[in-house]
């Protein structure tokens, strides 16, 4: 008798177990899942917000028919007009051009990063010179390829010191602050004096609390000229974008302008840009009517927005 008794409260505490067990599982799993549910959403959030100030920047985005990358407002550059001819006489003292109809100006955002010897090597071996709009980094590597960008003939242009944002464009003050800085420090590290800039996200983003004109008078009265782009690699849009698109982004609309400044990214994430490269130089060079230059003080520029006069009175 006593062991029945036994064994059945010995059966009563394993029922009770299962049953609090079962009780906690249901309690503790849906919180797990709620946990990791929230974690998702405020990650692809995230990605969201980040995705919408990219398209808030660059405008149109990807032409899903064609792959290829496009800028809006985009205003074609004086010598378009002018034709070919007036391209090789070079009457406003610039590069003697041999009788190329169109000038390449490849242009790379953003940095110093990790792939920026790579691309300086890839440009050394077509012997071929571009510019670079670089942002502030104060790493051993980033200041020797600031070094390296204007030992080899390249062009050393500004994109802003942060490249924040909220902080750039909050006032005319923050902007000019965010530039001097960067100017500064590029002349202290290269004993080169920047005067050409890209305005992070263009000066067509719609980003910015202050009148662009008051920041593209505020470059002019400092003697500094800003650049846009005609041609966008895409890369801006997503670092995962293939070699193959991002070289098709960058060769289709060479026909529509002789003035081609071609927008790509120097960043870590951007990998197949650095693949696409090579590709996109042999592409070019294999045309006939093509040469690839820097940025200069002869540059026409190409500019999105274009300052407007001032009415004095």
């Amino acid at each position: 008798m006593e062991e029945r008794n036994y064994d059945r409260r010995k059966r009563i505490r394993l029922l009770k177990r299962m049953i609090l067990g079962t009780i906690a599982a249901a309690i503790i799993i849906p919180i797990i899942v709620s946990i990791t549910l929230g974690i998702r959403v405020v990650s692809l959030q995230n990605k969201v917000k980040e995705l919408e100030e990219t398209l808030l920047v660059y405008g149109n985005g990807i032409d899903g028919t064609t792959g290829v990358y496009t800028a809006a407002n985009i205003e074609e550059p004086m010598e378009d007009a002018a034709g070919a001819e007036e391209l090789t006489e070079g009457e406003d003292g610039q590069q003697d051009l041999n009788g190329y109809q169109k000038q390449i100006y490849l242009t790379f955002d953003d940095g110093p990063s990790q792939n920026t010897d790579e691309i300086l090597d890839i440009l050394k071996e077509y012997d071929v010179k571009a510019t670079f709009f670089v942002v502030a980094k104060t790493d051993e590597n980033s200041v020797r390829a600031y070094q390296r960008i204007v030992a080899e003939g390249h062009t050393l242009a500004m994109h802003s010191y942060s490249h924040k944002y909220d902080e750039i464009y909050e006032s005319k003050e923050s902007f000019a602050e965010d530039l001097t800085k960067l100017q500064d420090y590029l002349y202290q590290i290269t004993g080169i004096l920047p005067r050409f800039y890209r305005f992070p996200g263009g000066s067509s983003n719609t980003v910015s609390k202050v009148d662009i004109q008051e920041l593209i008078a505020y470059l002019n009265e400092n003697g500094i000229t800003y650049f846009d782009w005609n041609i966008a690699s895409g890369d801006a849009v997503s670092g995962q974008l293939s070699a193959d698109v991002i070289v098709e982004n960058c060769v289709t609309k060479l026909d529509s302008t002789n003035e081609c400044m071609i927008l790509m990214h120097d960043a870590a994430e951007k990998k197949t840009t650095v693949e696409a490269l090579p590709e996109i130089i042999q592409t070019i060079q294999d045309r006939g009517d093509a040469v690839f230059l820097p940025v200069t003080d002869e540059t026409i520029p190409v500019q999105h927005i274009t300052a407007k006069a001032i009415n004095e009175g």
